[in-house]
């Protein structure tokens, strides 16, 4: 992680205070944060769904990346530092080097995702009762396609 934190370096510097939100779902800032120390929660609604404290892991890239605005709530558990860039695809742009590590982060966690859903889909597949919509529902979610945020 130190090659992210390596690339942040020389970027504006934010502290949290424990239990002060850094990103609030449904807003839109087009920030990129790296979090240098501590630890924050990833909130869906009221849900925990993460807790990151790995020095270097990227915060907001989902909403810079698809240009909408973001999907959890980012909160400190802990004090925290993060490096914090404004424009984050200017700074995608200017360092191609964190393309690739951000693909590969992608990627796992479609893996994971993709793999959970197939499990949920295989488990309920030959339900006749009201849970046999779950395997609709995953269907749909297998092979929707939204359109490129990029695309003109």
């Amino acid at each position: 992680m130190s090659d992210v934190l390596q690339s942040f370096a020389g970027q504006p510097e934010r502290t949290l205070a424990k239990g002060e939100s850094l990103l609030e779902e449904g807003c839109q800032l087009g920030r990129l944060y790296a979090l240098v120390e501590g630890s924050v929660e990833i909130l869906k609604g009221d849900i925990q769904v993460n807790v990151v404290s790995r020095p270097g892991a990227i915060l907001g890239e989902v909403s810079v990346l698809l240009n909408q605005p973001h999907m959890a709530t980012v909160r400190a558990l802990t004090p925290c530092r993060v490096f914090e860039v404004e424009h984050g695809v200017h700074f995608l742009r200017a360092h191609p080097e964190l393309n690739l590590h951000l693909a590969r982060l992608l990627a796992r966690r479609l893996n994971s995702v993709t793999s959970y859903l197939a499990d949920m889909k295989a488990q309920y597949q030959d339900r006749e009762d009201h849970l046999g919509m779950v395997d609709e529902v995953l269907e749909g979610l297998l092979h929707h396609h939204p359109k490129d945020p990029g695309a003109a």
